[in-house]
């Protein structure tokens, strides 16, 4: 069986534990979380100086080298799913989507069918596969299961080369709507004195930051201002709920995993119905719509504008769609018109 080497050096102040350690230090391209990583070390696939250590609690120091031997994953097929997609544009190179909440993008562990992929397969008659080279055909970007809103999909190899080039260039317009707890305010002192947090004309909120996997959480991102990788998301208020919440704009110049969600958080204005960030924040229960935001069952936030240059015919494209019903439900309980 062939396999993928990994090879990690354990940096300082780790956990006292091998499975802990590892699961701190490895890469996040590795996508190993820590009861992957315990399951290797019980199988024998976690070496030091060549020798097998299949204790999770082994001791571990600061500059110790292990070797992790990961089989290569078995491949899954994916299955043409006759799911209903609402298009927002189709031509011969690409596809936009308005991919509703709930629906994962890609097939992944746990969830193998269902999957905007596997809709996609039907509608393009099963030929999907192949575009780019990649496991991920003509899935340039994403956004999480809970939010809504929109993706733009390559159906040929130019289209998927030509937008792959537009978002790693950060060109990509992106602006998503939220509804968060509190008003973010630019003349709130407390958040003046958060770091990280610059000011635009507009009222804009710039929040920069790095990002990477929680150390305990694996499942979780987290800020960070020294390694992981730089996120810029920019906050505009649009509308204000008494000081209880707020309706915003949140435009990212980058798109890392749950951005939006962790800036959200980090600047105290974590998102309704985010069961990851939001912690146990409630609306008080004289607060108008304070019912419907604690029933509210996912993040509230819409991929509403995607923008981008054409990579075929280099016209320039813009695309928005409408709140959907969960949220405009929730937004006029809170008191918006």
């Amino acid at each position: 069986m062939s396999q993928t080497v990994h090879r990690i050096t354990i940096g300082e102040a780790p956990p006292s534990r091998l499975d802990k350690a590892l699961a701190r230090d490895v890469p996040e391209a590795a996508h190993l979380s820590r009861s992957r990583l315990m399951r290797l070390i019980a199988e024998g696939a976690v070496s030091k100086n060549g020798v097998p250590l299949t204790d999770t609690k082994a001791k571990v120091a600061e500059g110790d080298v292990f070797e992790i031997a990961v089989p290569d994953a078995v491949e899954v097929e994916t299955l043409p799913e006759a799911i209903p997609l609402d298009i927002i544009h189709e031509d011969d190179d690409l596809l936009v989507v308005n991919k509703s909440a709930g629906m994962v993008v890609h097939p992944a562990p746990g969830s193998y069918s269902g999957t905007l992929v596997n809709a996609l397969l039907h509608h393009f008659g099963g030929d999907l596969s192949g575009v780019g080279g990649e496991k991920r055909p003509g899935i340039v970007h994403r956004i999480d299961k809970d939010t809504s809103g929109l993706l733009v999909v390559a159906k040929s190899d130019a289209a998927h080369h030509g937008l792959a080039d537009q978002f790693a260039a950060h060109t990509v317009e992106r602006t998503y709507r939220a509804l968060c707890y509190g008003v973010p305010d630019r003349g709130d002192p407390r958040l003046r004195g958060i770091k990280g947090i610059n000011f635009e004309p507009g009222n804009i909120i710039k929040v920069t930051t790095q990002l990477a996997r929680h150390k305990t959480d694996r499942q979780k991102q987290a800020v960070l201002f020294n390694g992981g990788r730089h996120a810029v998301t920019r906050i505009r208020v649009i509308e204000t709920f008494g000081r209880a919440a707020a309706e915003i704009y949140c435009n990212l110049e980058t798109g890392r995993t749950h951005q939006i969600r962790v800036h959200a958080a980090h600047i105290g204005h974590a998102l309704i119905g985010d069961p990851t960030y939001g912690g146990r924040r409630r609306l008080g229960a004289d607060t108008p719509g304070a019912e419907t935001a604690k029933a509210f069952a996912r993040q509230a936030l819409h991929a509403e504008t995607l923008g981008f240059i054409h990579p075929v015919t280099r016209e320039a494209l813009s695309f928005t769609t409408p709140l959907p019903e969960d949220m405009s439900v929730l937004r006029k309980a809170l008191g918006g018109l």
